[in-house]
């Protein structure tokens, strides 16, 4: 099996986390799905707080084993995705 280069690497991490993002939040959509979509596709559905806080755990974990870098860069980078590519929020009016 071919080893996979770092944008490779990068592509499929991005893949992966987007899918977990929807399973998480409830939601029958992949990557597949929304791939092609030129619109705000994340403004479609919603996650709550507590889903979205399990997702950028999950997301740290992954990057730390993935990519081998340290906690802290880790979590910044996993705030930028979820900045980024994160599903607005169902509750977070009650979450204040």
């Amino acid at each position: 099996m071919k080893r996979l280069s770092k944008q490779e690497k990068m592509n499929q991490f991005m893949i992966d986390i987007i899918n977990k993002m929807f399973y998480i939040a409830g939601h029958n959509v992949t990557y597949d799905d929304i791939k092609d979509r030129k619109d705000d596709w994340f403004t479609e559905w919603t996650m709550t707080v507590a889903q979205s806080d399990e997702w950028q755990k999950w997301g740290v974990e992954e990057i730390m084993k993935r990519f081998k870098i340290k906690r802290p860069i880790a979590e910044r980078e996993m705030g930028m995705i979820a900045l980024n590519y994160g599903l607005k929020f169902s509750d977070f009016d009650k979450n204040k």
